[in-house]
């Protein structure tokens, strides 16, 4: 890491053909847990930046674009959530958006790696914002699959906030999970989830959506711009009963304000809306046939080995 007057450029490969950079003043903590690779950088764009394995995952500037746009748009849905399951999300920034409702009576979070829950409790307030002050939120340190395909309870609103489905991660994104996950939720509940890309890696995108379409009556796909991320992100609501476009624009506005939900800066009853509206491009390729995701047929797209790219840190010495 350059400590001197040379900024670090950060390159992140989306695909095999295309990426992005981001420019970082200085690493600010580094840890090493059983299961990966921490860091908290500060950059000049985003602030504070969390970075996994060599993937950025959330920002100090940045992170209400992904956090806001996963959570309310089922939550804001269902009548009055009272209990919320996330699987993931060490970061805090789900729970957080959760935390806002104030019917809500418990949040559990299911994450394996207790290193990121500490580790983002320290370096990232900007991002969680108190939420593990909280009493109603529970924190399991636990195999989130393993957490679904055993518990009894049931919940509102679910959230998985999963890597990308390869290596480890791709079991939770198979129908045989979506099912379990399905299982526990309350006959009104809503599940989010994101689905990739579908510009990097439209197969990706699509085989999650037709695992979804397995499981789930209503399975709506939307389309999110996350900076940290580069690219447009897709993400979906699923739900038996619940479906998030049975609501006007002034009727989200309505339940934000009686609700008392502040602090938002992108949800709104509009962008509720439009984040829904798919794009041509995007319409064409969930038209085509798709491959569900199962035990039995896989993920069949590999994942980015660094190794066989260039090098994601590159010490930038050209002022």
């Amino acid at each position: 890491m350059s400590k001197g007057k040379d900024d670090l450029y950060l390159l992140e490969h989306l695909n095999d053909g295309f990426g992005f950079w981001v420019r970082a003043r200085r690493q600010l903590a580094h840890v090493k847990s059983p299961f990966q690779d921490i860091e908290v950088l500060d950059t000049v764009s985003f602030g504070r930046t969390l970075r996994i394995d060599d993937y950025f995952m959330t920002s100090a500037k940045d992170e209400f674009f992904y956090h806001e746009n996963m959570i309310h748009p089922a939550a804001i849905t269902h009548g009055a959530p009272q209990r919320a399951l996330i699987i993931g999300g060490g970061d805090g920034g789900a729970a957080e958006e959760y935390l806002k409702y104030p019917t809500m009576k418990e949040v559990v979070m299911a994450e394996i790696d207790e290193v990121v829950v500490d580790f983002c409790k320290e370096h990232l307030p900007e991002v969680h914002r108190g939420a593990f002050d909280d009493e109603r939120l529970t924190v399991l340190i636990t195999d989130g699959k393993a957490y679904v395909e055993q518990c009894q309870d049931q919940f509102d609103l679910m959230m998985l906030d999963l890597t990308d489905p390869f290596g480890p991660a791709e079991a939770l994104y198979r129908v045989e999970y979506l099912r379990e996950c399905r299982r526990i939720l309350g006959p009104k509940g809503v599940m989010s989830m994101h689905l990739g890309s579908p510009i990097a890696r439209p197969n990706v995108f699509h085989r999650i959506v037709s695992s979804l379409r397995q499981v789930f009556r209503h399975v709506r796909p939307y389309m999110v711009y996350v900076p940290l991320y580069g690219t447009a992100w897709g993400m979906a609501v699923a739900s038996d009963e619940t479906d998030p476009l049975s609501l006007s624009s002034e009727q989200v506005d309505q339940r934000i304000a009686e609700r008392g939900i502040s602090h938002l800066q992108f949800y709104n009853g509009d962008t509720h809306r439009a984040v829904f509206a798919l794009p041509n491009y995007v319409r064409e390729i969930l038209a085509r046939p798709a491959r569900p995701i199962t035990a039995d047929d896989p993920m069949d797209e590999p994942g980015l080995d660094p190794e066989n790219q260039i090098p994601l840190k590159v010490v930038y010495a050209g002022k």
